[in-house]
């Protein structure tokens, strides 16, 4: 079995189980990895604008706080959906950006915009 099938083969077995070959289902860890209530913002600002620094990314989350921002930046790395580098300056400077496997997730988001265009007003 391929871990890969169209979506007419998805539409069709979305009814049954779907399991990779060891036995899991395929969408669990990739729930796992975007679950909390800042993730997908973060990822969608850095959609928008690649690389960001931590401050820019604050000023466009407004609400979140530094302790969330930063906890939520860490498992995105860790999940390796986002780089971060930084540089030896004075003062220290650090940026975010997407890697290959979080800029994979842009048809994701695409798709869901235009759910969200669709259903909603």
């Amino acid at each position: 079995m391929s871990d890969k099938m169209t979506y007419g083969e998805f539409e069709e077995k979305v009814g049954s189980i779907i399991l990779t070959e060891k036995g899991n289902c395929p969408v669990t860890p990739v729930i796992s990895m975007l679950q909390g209530k800042w993730k997908l913002q973060i990822i969608y600002e850095l959609c928008i604008k690649d690389p960001v620094r931590f401050g820019e990314l604050k000023k466009m989350l407004r609400t979140i706080t530094n302790t969330m921002l930063t906890n939520a930046l860490r498992e995105l790395e860790a999940d390796g959906l986002i780089d971060r580098v930084q540089y030896n300056e004075i003062p220290p400077r650090v940026e975010y950006s997407l890697t290959e496997k979080g800029r994979d997730l842009l048809p994701v988001f695409y798709a869901m915009s235009q759910w969200g265009f669709k259903y909603i007003p």
